[in-house]
């Protein structure tokens, strides 16, 4: 899922443009070492320097830290024209969280949740244990479903977690967002909180992919072994919630069942419902926006102009929900404006370029983007 935007930092003064203004013969002599400066300014507590770079951005970056930690400043660096331009920015130390009893009691919520959801809407006949404990087995009936959603939410996570922290960034252990079981899924996802800026746009795009890519290493098995246990039988009359299908869950249905008659549908196991369910969360973290996974993987790629396929996308999202007349994605165009929005924080090198094999992962992660999403999610028929 997303990463959480605010940091928690310690405690220190606030840094001021005179503080600034005082040591500013010390930060320049620092910056002066890496880059050969042609202006220099001031602006409020960041000072600002443009040039050439005497040393390759990476071991700039590191020389710099050197410099400007020390001073409390955190540097960063960008090109602008045929220009290189430093910034050093009053940035405190992180706090590293050592207890983790939120992180536990919200997965164990989660856990409570996702069982009682499975149970009410997803229930396995199979896993019932016994008709002496029909509380007990109505709410056991829940398992396969709810396992098999948390173990792809966490797997996605946790691949965000090892490889941010492969990357010696400062990030929280997943937050499991529970949700009361009337809402389908009983869950909302999970989050990590990235409490420092990524070093530079390859390891700022392999801590983005890396929770996508992982998820679906549990999904596609979770989606396969599903359709095995599932079968095909006639419509029945009346009101029923079907879930969108996804151009490669089709593939799926149809390697398993081959073409499904009319007025015949496939009755999902709910193993194959939680895989539907990671299918539909990593499409909608896969969405190039703000902070979502795929808007990380944007900016990676694309740099500044990450706001400029932000946007697009949600035009495109508005446009596919005028075209399926689906209220899905008029509610979700609404939340990526409202409450994710388009920014996006630069690593520290903003100079050193994309690799060419992380480029070709990113062209996986965009045809993954448009293979993973329903054109209708949910939908009563």
């Amino acid at each position: 899922m997303r990463f959480w935007p605010w940091q928690r930092r310690l405690p220190t003064a606030p840094f001021t443009s005179s503080d600034l203004l005082l040591g500013e013969d010390l930060v320049r002599a620092g910056v002066g070492e890496v880059l050969a400066i042609d202006d220099g300014q001031i602006r409020g507590a960041t000072a600002v320097y443009r040039g050439r770079l005497r040393l390759p951005p990476a071991r700039a970056l590191e020389r710099l830290e050197a410099r400007l930690r020390p001073l409390g400043l955190t540097p960063f660096l960008r090109t602008e024209g045929d220009e290189v331009l430093v910034q050093a920015v009053p940035m405190a130390g992180v706090v590293r969280p050592r207890r983790v009893v939120l992180n536990v009691l919200l997965f164990v919520l989660t856990c409570v949740t996702t069982l009682v959801s499975g149970a009410l809407f997803f229930s396995s006949r199979t896993f019932a244990p016994s008709d002496t404990w029909p509380l007990a087995a109505a709410i056991l009936s829940g398992v396969p479903f709810a396992a098999t959603l948390l173990a792809i939410l966490g797997v996605h996570e946790f691949g965000h977690y090892f490889t941010a922290r492969y990357y010696r960034a400062s990030v929280s252990l997943p937050y499991f967002i529970p949700a009361p079981p009337i809402f389908l899924f009983g869950t909302l996802g999970a989050i990590i909180s990235m409490r420092s800026p990524a070093r530079n746009r390859n390891s700022l795009f392999d801590i983005a992919a890396a929770g996508p890519l992982a998820g679906l290493v549990v999904a596609i098995p979770a989606i396969l072994f599903g359709l095995a246990w599932s079968a095909v039988g006639p419509v029945p009359p009346g009101e029923a919630i079907r879930f969108g299908d996804p151009l490669l869950l089709r593939l799926f249905v149809y390697l398993t069942f081959g073409s499904i008659p009319a007025g015949m549908d496939v009755f999902l196991h709910p193993v194959a419902i939680a895989g539907w369910a990671g299918f539909f969360v990593t499409a909608l973290n896969l969405f190039p926006v703000g902070q979502l996974d795929g808007g990380r993987i944007a900016y990676a790629l694309f740099g500044r102009r990450h706001r400029l396929v932000g946007m697009l996308t949600v035009a495109a999202t508005l446009a596919l929900g005028l075209v399926t007349w689906s209220p899905n994605w008029f509610v979700w165009a609404a939340l990526v404006i409202f409450l994710i929005g388009f920014h996006h924080s630069p690593p520290l090198d903003d100079v050193t370029p994309l690799s060419a094999g992380r480029r070709a992962v990113g062209a996986l992660c965009l045809v993954l983007f448009i293979l993973l999403i329903p054109p209708v999610p949910i939908e009563i028929t």
